[in-house]
């Protein structure tokens, strides 16, 4: 019989970990729609932040370069791909007769650079995930990366290429068992869907089940085939809180790394699991969310920290930074300190995003429950599935991808046009949480919220 590595028992974090950061300055620019509520504002306004607390010196800084398309199509359809690579918003129709087949519309809009958006986030993904490959570093970070409900051959929930799984194929390359965690509020559906079959991926995702987007994610959905029980999924309702998230989050993952002994973590941090997300229905303080990663260090594994969801983005920025600074191992001060987008973090101008006083409706009989049941089917597993043994296949990546876009040849004579510059600019309110979010500070549930 096995024994659980106890919550408040998690090994005793040694070494201190060696992280490179990824970030590319134009993944910021770009803009989906008017009134919509992913800004990829919110990773310039992270950046600006880690800059500014100094964190930038602790870690390796490495601008990635744009996933290519065969890249991409390692798991995206050649169709689907050529339709995100031609399609704007004013040809649409001309693209594509159906172009509802790729799920493109309200939630996910067509808009000015999706294609390079889509490929910076991809991208960074990778390189970051190719970092660990090599050895190169014990946490690699993609706060651009993250965009877990992308599925083959459409668009899903603001997201158009799965950077996630993307990266994930890439750690198989070296890796016979990756782990991946998901702490957004909404069900990590791409991923899970696209490894559902396999036990060389393990999915464990906690979220809000119930009249909610995407509707997946039940406890009963545990994978098929050679991936039966590999699959994990933590269904939670309304107001979950520190203490709360911690009872459960911290036995499934001990029992996970226990049975499963991946050599790799993959940790999606959605940030719409906290406190007054304008999508989210969660009551996460920012201490309590990146718990999560804090308990993941402890097992000495090597992490590839991604983004995610996150739609209140000044709480965003400040949960995102403060995981990094708990990645490279740095205790920040709770003043703000002056950066470009001061303004936003008034009045309290702080490094911190309290939990509210929302109603917790996980009561402790169901979060027992719960926790219960998944650790039956993980003490059913086999210890650490044996993987047969198989030949490495070249890197991704032709040359370095940590090189800069000047250092290979191929790209050295593209330029971005003014034109181009132009339809990257910033629109009005871009920088704002919600154009109508309101004094109440309510999220927009009837365009994007429940489903």
């Amino acid at each position: 019989m096995a024994t659980y590595i106890s919550p408040d028992n998690a090994p005793t974090k040694q070494r201190k970990d060696r992280v490179a950061y990824y970030y590319h300055a134009d993944i910021g620019h770009y803009h989906f729609a008017p009134g919509h509520p992913m800004k990829p504002h919110r990773i310039r306004m992270t950046h600006n932040l880690v800059v500014n607390y100094g964190l930038h010196q602790k870690m390796e800084i490495i601008r990635p370069n744009p996933a290519t398309l065969q890249e991409m199509t390692k798991f995206h359809s050649d169709e689907y791909m050529d339709f995100l690579q031609r399609v704007t918003p004013e040809n649409v129709s001309d693209v594509s007769k159906n172009p509802q087949k790729f799920n493109v519309g309200e939630d996910c809009p067509v808009f000015d650079g999706m294609y390079e958006f889509s490929a910076l986030s991809a991208g960074g993904s990778l390189a970051a995930a190719a970092k660990l490959n090599r050895g190169d570093a014990d946490i690699a970070i993609n706060w651009g990366g993250g965009l877990h409900h992308a599925r083959r051959g459409e668009a899903s929930g603001f997201c158009y290429v799965n950077d996630i799984v993307l990266s994930i194929l890439e750690l198989l390359r070296i890796h016979q068992r990756v782990v991946y965690i998901d702490i957004d509020v909404h069900h990590g559906d791409g991923v899970e869907e696209a490894f559902y079959g396999t036990d060389r991926v393990m999915t464990v995702s906690f979220h809000k089940y119930g009249k909610f987007f995407p509707g997946s994610g039940s406890l009963k959905d545990t994978g098929m085939g050679k991936g039966k029980k590999y699959a994990v999924n933590c269904p939670l309702r309304d107001g979950m809180d520190d203490a709360s998230y911690k009872s459960v989050f911290r036995p499934i993952m001990s029992a996970v790394m226990q049975f499963y002994r991946p050599s790799v973590v993959v940790l999606q941090c959605g940030a719409d699991s906290l406190a007054g997300d304008r999508l989210g229905c969660f009551n996460l303080s920012m201490r309590g969310h990146a718990q999560a990663l804090e308990y993941m260090k402890t097992f000495n594994v090597p992490i590839l920290m991604l983004g995610g969801g996150g739609y209140t983005i000044r709480n965003v920025a400040r949960t995102w930074t403060y995981e990094t600074a708990l990645a490279v191992g740095h205790e920040l001060p709770t003043e703000l300190p002056f950066n470009d987008y001061f303004q936003y973090y008034g009045p309290e101008y702080k490094l911190d995003v309290p939990s509210g006083n929302m109603e917790n409706l996980n009561n402790r009989e169901y979060l027992e429950k719960v926790v219960s049941i998944i650790l039956d089917n993980l003490r059913d597993l086999p210890h650490a599935p044996s993987v047969q043994t198989h030949d490495v296949p070249r890197d991704l990546f032709d040359e370095d991808p940590d090189a800069m876009d000047e250092d290979r040849p191929e790209r050295s004579d593209v330029r971005i046009t003014a034109n181009d510059k132009d339809k990257r600019v910033s629109r009005n309110g871009e920088y704002s949480d919600s154009e109508d979010e309101g004094p109440t500070k309510r999220r927009d549930i009837q365009n994007h919220g429940e489903k």
